[in-house]
């Protein structure tokens, strides 16, 4: 079988997969967070935290709901990291220094997982497990808690409220994380991942000589790390690392994971709104992108370009055999159309236009279909925006789910989409000048980086700002510059934008619903999609273009 078949075979399959699983578990995800019911462990959790999961909360209250939780969360990842070399577990490991300590805690919290340190190396059981993989349930459980206040947003009429927080963030976690994750876990187990609180011990190689290794809780951390759109590994090598992903088989049960709920839930927010085509008009606009990105990565990694390409059968280099062309850039789309940043190959060996589509892809919002939760609430925001834009070109009132979009909304809308470019490219520019984080950059001399070592700042920022935590690897972050600044690029691109979504669903869920007229813009036809894609696709044009002639597409025409 040619490796071009295999690559077409394994998405025919992973597209089928999708397929089966987007109706039961869009529905159930939607009978969760409409349910008035409790359950007993949820119930017990509510006791010991305080919180009453019956009041509804407005917008204000429901923001405090999850700054306050993702405080603790950042302070007591912080400290665990801090105290790491008196802890049992730790394999000796001395503690985190300060910089890379706040750098982690930020980006578990935020669920990007960007890792300036090797997993291995540097982090204990109890870290990894009491600190790392708790935040990779509740972080993707708040995201999807920010998309499902946004949807009642639009469903509910001159309330205001949008639901309980502390009441979403446990069923998302309890109902529908952890049962997931325990299959999948068993799945990978099956499979070869480990699963072990075993320390450090030295194996043999096989061309003679010894290496240590230390084993761990991979596949319970693998499967979440996946499934919550989170994506830091338990190795450096992440999901390249045969303990990690053990064959081809668990490479495309990954991307599964990776997917499977940012897609469902468009199926979940038709069924909240009354209106499941609405559903697939959201589905279809994000599996379009997604299907054309993993077609024009795969071409492009494919292409025989040269000598070396044409004698190895594609850009080989920095992938795993195991996985060869197909998977690896199947895997790359997937990861960096999400925020999950998880990789199985070396982003930074991939040819100049394939690391471009990779950074394109953040740059989109990492919206088809983007994060668990921050996906789905991301193009509902561009959504608005089309609405708007078609608005105009007719001449009436915009209106989407019979809510009128109005100066407010758009206001609120505008600045969700200005926020994380602002954050990308102030941070790339402040990079660029300064010798010090110039001097970071590996694979050349500091003053003559090129276009590939601006491609490597860029994409550090674009994936933090995004939260989406996959690096090229050419550039050292573990600097005081770049943890601080990664580390606030990462907190203020993923709850600004969240402050700018809950007031929208706010405002949204205080109008009366507006009545359906002839001239209502049908947001559920195909041609809303078409629209919804070419806005997407034209902002983000227009607002990293220059950026990427300077870096991907300058590299790749030299």
């Amino acid at each position: 079988m040619s490796p071009i078949l295999a690559g077409v075979l394994q998405l025919i399959a992973l597209v089928a997969a999708l397929a089966l699983a987007y109706r039961p578990l869009g529905d159930y995800m939607a009978a969760t967070y409409s349910s008035r019911k409790h359950l007993r462990v949820e119930k017990i959790i509510y006791r010991c935290i305080g919180a009453n999961p019956d009041t509804e909360m407005r917008w204000p209250a429901y923001l405090r709901g999850i700054l306050a939780f993702s405080l603790a969360g950042v302070l007591f990842l912080y400290l665990l990291q801090r105290l790491q070399g008196s802890l049992p577990l730790s394999f000796g490991f001395a503690s985190i220094s300060p910089d890379q300590a706040f750098n982690t805690a930020a980006s578990f919290v935020a669920n990007t997982n960007w890792q300036s340190y090797s997993g291995e190396q540097a982090m204990g059981h109890v870290v990894q497990t009491a600190g790392l993989a708790v935040q990779n349930f509740v972080s993707a459980a708040t995201g999807m808690a920010v998309a499902i206040a946004l949807v009642r947003g639009f469903s509910r009429t001159r309330t205001g409220d949008l639901g309980n927080f502390w009441a979403d963030l446990v069923r998302g976690t309890v109902r529908v994380l952890i049962p997931i994750a325990v299959i999948g876990a068993l799945v990978l187990v099956a499979c070869g991942a480990i699963q072990n609180f075993s320390g450090i011990h030295e194996v043999g190689q096989f061309m003679g000589g010894t290496q240590q290794t230390n084993g761990g809780a991979v596949a319970s951390q693998e499967v979440i790390k996946e499934l919550g759109t989170n994506g830091g590994g338990y190795f450096n090598a992440n999901s390249a690392h045969p303990f990690e992903n053990p064959n081809g088989f668990t490479n495309l049960f990954e991307v599964f994971l990776i997917l499977v709920i940012p897609f469902s839930l468009t199926r979940t927010f038709g069924k909240l709104v009354g209106n499941v085509r609405q559903g697939y008009a959201v589905l279809a606009t994000m599996g379009v992108i997604w299907l054309g990105f993993t077609a024009l990565m795969m071409w492009t990694e494919f292409a025989h370009g040269g000598p070396a390409l044409q004698a190895a059968g594609g850009a080989l280099e920095g992938k795993e055999t195991r996985f060869g062309i197909g998977g690896s850039s199947i895997f790359s789309v997937a990861t960096t159309l999400t925020s999950t940043g998880a990789v199985d190959s070396f982003h930074d060996s991939f040819t100049a236009f394939g690391g471009g589509i990779q950074l394109l892809g953040m740059m989109l919002g990492e919206i088809a279909p983007g994060g668990v939760g921050s996906g789905l609430y991301g193009m509902l925001v561009m959504a608005v925006i089309a609405v708007f834009i078609a608005g105009l070109m007719v001449g009436r009132t915009p209106e989407y789910l019979g809510k009128k979009i109005g100066t407010r909304e758009i206001k609120l809308a505008a600045c969700y989409i200005l926020i994380t470019p602002t954050l990308v490219l102030g941070f790339t520019a402040a990079s660029m000048v300064l010798p010090d984080a110039l001097g970071s950059i590996l694979n050349t001399k500091a003053l003559g980086a090129g276009p590939h070592g601006f491609s490597e700042v860029l994409y550090a920022f674009t994936s933090g700002a995004n939260n989406n935590g996959s690096a090229f690897g050419g550039l050292n972050a573990n600097t005081p510059w770049y943890n601080t600044t990664i580390g606030l690029a990462m907190l203020l691109g993923r709850f600004l934008p969240m402050v700018f979504v809950l007031a929208l669903a706010g405002s949204l869920a205080g109008q009366k619903p507006v009545p359906e007229t002839a001239g209502t813009l049908r947001t559920e036809k195909p041609l809303f999609a078409g629209l919804l894609v070419g806005t997407i696709l034209i902002i983000t044009g227009l607002t990293y273009f220059p950026a990427l002639a300077l870096g991907p597409i300058a590299e790749g025409l030299s």
